[in-house]
Order: C-alpha cells, then structure tokens, then sequence
C-alpha cells in the first residue's frame, strides 16, 4: 500500500467541490479563471497547517495547562517590533 502524500505533494488531480456562486466570483476576481486552482489549494493547505497547530496547543494546553495571555502578548509584541509597548507590559 502506497504511503499517502503530504499537503502540497503528489501529482495533481482534478477534484469537484460545491461552493455559493458568489464565492466563485470573487474568486475568479481575485485570481482569473486560471488562477483558481492554486488559490484554493494554497488556502487548503494554509488552513490544514492552521488545524494541526491548534491541534498541537490544545495537547501542551492538556499536558501543561493554558497559556499566559500576559506572555503572548508580550512575545506578539516583541515579534511586532513593538519593544515600548512589551516593556509596559513587563
């Protein structure tokens, strides 16, 4: 049995999803009819890395209980640049 490629790996194949036909325009706004294919996986892909994250805080959160929103924000604002603003928070 064949080992199941990852996101964003294997050969392509066409697949049919549903969506609402604005949806569709506004996708095909964005990105020309041609460009459809890549946006979508590309927000597929983006979104499976989403889930797997929460995935991976919900288990340190069960194995170490919740975070300190005091020290993320802290660390978001270090990221940000803004270092005034993390050293009030201090």
């Amino acid at each position: 049995m064949a080992t199941p490629s990852a996101p964003g790996e294997g050969p392509v194949r066409p697949v049919s999803v549903s969506l609402h036909e604005g949806t569709i325009a506004a996708l095909k706004a964005r990105t020309g009819k041609r460009g459809m294919s890549a946006y979508v996986e590309a927000l597929i892909q983006r979104q499976l890395e989403r889930d797997l994250l929460r995935e991976l805080v919900e288990d340190a959160e069960a194995e170490h209980g919740p975070v300190d929103r005091t020290a993320v924000e802290a660390k978001r604002a270090i990221l940000r640049g803004d270092m005034a603003d993390s050293a009030d928070a201090a």
